[in-house]
């Protein structure tokens, strides 16, 4: 069944009313093309041709690795994008069925696609219409028929008579065609219309003219939703999120409240996971069995093994091996590697560190740079200054040390196996294996100070209110105004 696809991608969304084009705008973490562009993908095209225009330097980076891009420098309809591709259709090793989507419909699956290429190449159709039933049809083109059930032609609504705007199946702007004879009707093409563009729904009038088959294959609506405004996307990421979470809990996840939970398309999920309100899973990625997510988190392109729990924290790009503990409120950013058993507490950051087996960095602190061995406990407010403001450097700790509370480890710096450092240490220095670092300076206690320090407080009050006393005395009243 092989097939080529094109993905209408020039227009410029204009109801969305962003700088930014509106192919580009992200559902569930991945643009709205990326979603049209793997579908075809999956259902098994062949190729892949993406139109552009508006805004084409946003859309070219999306796709240019794995489509065949063209230009349409000037956006005259639907039909004028096929012509502008028509060099790239006529090429002699290109399958002789062509699927024609729009770059916004990011709800159609690789089976409606896949069986819209069935349904043309079985019947051997000059085309077949995607299409779908609206009980309000308002703003689509209206799919004709004869009294048979044939497709006469597509009428766009500005262009349609009060009858044809009455009939409810529309066009979902998704076709498969026969590739010669869609060549040869573009040079049919007109544009005395409304719209003065050349309508890619006039080649099915073109075909039924000649005496060629017109199928049509109707599918559910939400599949073919288009993405025109800011409303419409909010609705097709809500479709996107039950879908996708309704396979997720059918294949074994757990989710306290699903209209709570965020998953992206390439997350990979275990069975027996419990993902918590107002989760968020986005890029690639996974989590095994046994772990909780949740509340309030957000988890991109990392691992997670088995039986971990992050709560209320945030992580980028890390890896947590299994057993492992974060948050509440932990930030764990690219570069982090959490071994197992290990903890990443309450109020934590960690950065490009590897964080040993069963070791602890509890709360209020901050790893950079850093490498700490097995069993290390890390005291409340320690962090390591890993920037000398010029570059990163990084620092070492060994296997069970103990970081006293509020220490500063000035890095480059390593400390040795079974090493301890008192609380409120700037650690400057290599410290040995089993050695006691500790640095601060004499403490200087003044005896009374308080006392002497309330009572000049006091002095000083009442000299200040004697003062506005003596300023307020004696002063004449003014008289009122004469009535």
């Amino acid at each position: 069944m092989p097939f080529s696809t094109l993905v209408l991608a020039a227009g410029a969304g204009t109801r969305m009313r962003s700088a930014r084009a509106k192919v580009a705008h992200e559902l569930l973490g991945k643009p709205l093309i990326r979603w049209v562009i793997d579908a075809a993908k999956a259902a098994g095209s062949s190729n892949i041709i993406t139109i552009v225009g508006h805004a084409r330097e946003q859309v070219i980076g999306l796709v240019e690795a794995d489509t065949i891009v063209v230009a349409q420098d000037e956006r005259l309809g639907t039909g004028h994008a096929i012509m502008v591709a028509r060099d790239v259709l006529a090429r002699t090793d290109a399958p002789s069925s062509l699927v024609v989507l729009c770059g916004d419909t990011p709800l159609i699956t690789s089976e409606t696609i896949a069986a819209l290429v069935a349904s043309q190449q079985e019947s051997n159709a000059a085309v077949c219409v995607l299409t779908h039933i609206l009980s309000d049809p308002t703003n689509y083109g209206r799919v004709i028929r004869d009294e048979t059930g044939n497709v006469l032609r597509i009428v766009e609504e500005k262009d349609a008579t009060a009858a044809e705007r009455a009939v409810t199946e529309c066009n979902s702007g998704a076709y498969c065609f026969n590739v010669p004879v869609l060549l040869e009707s573009l040079g049919q093409l007109r544009n005395d219309n409304a719209q003065g563009e050349y309508y890619l729904t006039d080649v099915v009038g073109i075909c039924v003219a000649q005496g060629l088959a017109v199928k049509a294959h109707v599918v559910d609506a939400e599949e073919t939703q288009g993405i025109n405004s800011r409303v419409q996307l909010a609705q097709a990421t809500a479709s996107m999120q039950r879908r996708i979470n309704t396979a997720h809990m059918t294949a074994g996840v757990t989710m306290l409240n699903p209209d709570l939970v965020w998953i992206g398309p390439d997350v990979r999920l275990q069975s027996d996971v419990e993902l918590l309100p107002l989760t968020f899973l986005t890029g690639t990625t996974t989590v095994a069995s046994g772990s909780v997510i949740g509340p309030n988190s957000r988890i991109s392109d990392s691992a997670i093994g088995h039986d971990c729990t992050v709560e209320e924290s945030v992580l980028v790009d890390v890896v947590l091996e299994e057993g492992v503990s974060c948050g509440p409120r932990a930030y764990l950013r690219p570069g982090t590697l959490m071994k197992a058993g290990s903890k990443a507490g309450a109020h934590v950051e960690i950065k490009n560190s590897t964080i040993g087996r069963n070791s602890k960095v509890p709360h209020l602190s901050y790893m950079g740079d850093a490498h700490l061995g097995e069993g290390v406990n890390i005291g409340a407010g320690s962090i390591t200054c890993n920037y000398d403001g010029f570059e990163k450097n990084s620092t070492v700790i060994g296997d069970r040390a103990f970081i006293g509370s509020d220490t500063m480890l000035v890095a480059p710096v390593t400390l040795g196996e079974d090493t301890v450092t008192g609380a409120g240490s700037v650690i400057t220095e290599d410290v040995p294996s089993g050695a006691l670092a500790l640095e601060r300076s004499r403490q200087h206690v003044v005896k009374g100070w308080v006392h002497k320090h309330t009572r000049r407080t006091e002095r000083r009050e009442r000299a200040e209110h004697t003062e506005k006393d003596g300023k307020g005395k004696n002063q004449p009243h003014k008289k009122e105004n004469a009535q």
